[in-house]
């Protein structure tokens, strides 16, 4: 793929080579904006590598920016274990980085496809560049299998791009060097904020007046504390006129079944197929509150100003929840059916969660990584950053 600028800028400058490893959808989304901008340098070839931990929707969602992959490691059969998916990936991604010889492999997140990618890169002597880094949780297995991913990719990274000053506290306290730590802001925060300036148009199924954003796919969740939780919503909604749910719902059996048992055949209840992320963005933009155990959706929401219910005992992102406009409610009936009916009872509570804050980032996450990597593997750590105010070390 040819990229303007590269030309007169490759004469002078040698060009590194970045292999991107994407697994999931929310990925995508968090690491189009770097790649956009990488590509953008004359310095960098970003090769994307896609794991096919999610093959459909990802191909759809890397469309959707305009991205296509490099190269695919395919899934012959889904796989529900992540001993599986690992050891699958190890030998690609070993395969591929012995092939391509990259500077440098980055992966964001934590999920099998980030902690696989590290360990290749580590085994192959390839510096490792973690977005999202620093998120924690106090127990190993919550989320499972995420927690025991992202302590273990720091030991091996090269650089850690913490959202927040909390994360890249997590990766000190940890003992890694606080020369390797950056606090970048997070890059979903610029894939949102860019979507959401267009305004695009709600969906068409948000016809109530108060519109609950329900997602739902934990893996610990799935079982008895979906159908808690799921449960309590019907009962909400049947309870309260005014307020319709709209669930675009995962695509794993787990998930679809439970809630297909208990949410569908109601009027103001729509089950919906994954969204694209424009899609998202009009959802969350247009709902009454979220309702969710995503990760993501707590950095997103609280950016556009919306209330968010999580559906779980603990949280990596404790910054939302600290600014008030997060609440962790967990699977119970009675503590989800709780806190819906006292957000739609109680107008001063709703105006204290329904306020836009940006614990997350400001929309320049990328540009920020992009400079230190420019640094790193350009021109060397002694020349200056060009984001001297906004771009800092762990401190």
């Amino acid at each position: 793929m040819h990229h303007p600028h590269r030309d007169e800028f490759s004469r002078s400058i040698p060009v590194r080579t970045f292999l991107i490893v994407i697994g999931t959808r929310p990925e995508v989304i968090k690491l189009a904006p770097l790649i956009r901008r990488l590509r953008s340098a004359g310095w960098a070839d970003a090769k994307i590598v896609t794991s096919g931990q999610q093959s459909d929707l990802l191909d759809q969602t890397l469309a959707e920016f305009g991205l296509v992959p490099d190269l695919a490691i395919r899934h012959r059969v889904a796989s529900h274990s992540p001993a599986l998916t690992v050891s699958r990936l190890l030998s690609r991604l070993d395969r591929i980085i012995e092939n391509e010889k990259p500077d440098c492999v980055v992966a964001q997140g934590d999920t099998t496809t980030a902690y696989a990618a590290s360990v290749a890169a580590f085994y192959r002597k390839t510096p490792f560049v973690h977005i999202e880094a620093g998120l924690r949780t106090p127990e190993l297995d919550a989320p499972f299998p995420e927690e025991f991913h992202r302590r273990s990719i720091a030991v091996s990274t090269t650089l850690h791009f913490a959202p927040t000053s909390a994360a890249a506290q997590n990766l000190l306290n940890e003992n890694v060097p606080k020369e390797k730590v950056f606090v970048s802001g997070n890059t979903v925060i610029d894939s949102l904020l860019e979507i959401a300036a267009t305004k695009p148009p709600a969906p068409p199924e948000f016809q109530a007046r108060r519109t609950i954003l329900l997602t739902a796919h934990r893996r610990e969740n799935f079982g008895t504390r979906l159908r808690d939780a799921l449960t309590a919503v019907r009962a909400f909604v049947d309870l309260t006129p005014d307020v319709g749910v709209y669930f675009p719902v995962h695509p794993n059996p787990n998930a679809r079944e439970a809630a297909m048992e208990i949410l569908s055949g109601h009027p103001r209840i729509h089950l919906v197929d994954p969204l694209n992320y424009r899609s998202m963005v009009a959802a969350i933009q247009n709902s009454w509150c979220v309702v969710t155990d995503s990760g993501g959706l707590q950095e997103e929401a609280p950016a556009l100003a919306k209330p968010v219910l999580v559906l779980r005992d603990v949280t990596e992102r404790p910054e939302a929840v600290s600014s008030g406009v997060v609440q962790l409610v967990g699977t119970s009936r009675d503590a989800v059916f709780n806190a819906l009916y006292e957000l739609h009872k109680t107008p001063a509570k709703y105006a204290r969660m329904a306020r836009s804050v940006f614990p997350y980032g400001d929309g320049h996450a990328s540009r920020r990584i992009v400079d230190v990597l420019y640094r790193h593997f350009v021109a060397g750590p002694r020349s200056k950053p060009a984001i001297v105010s906004s771009l800092q070390h762990a401190s």
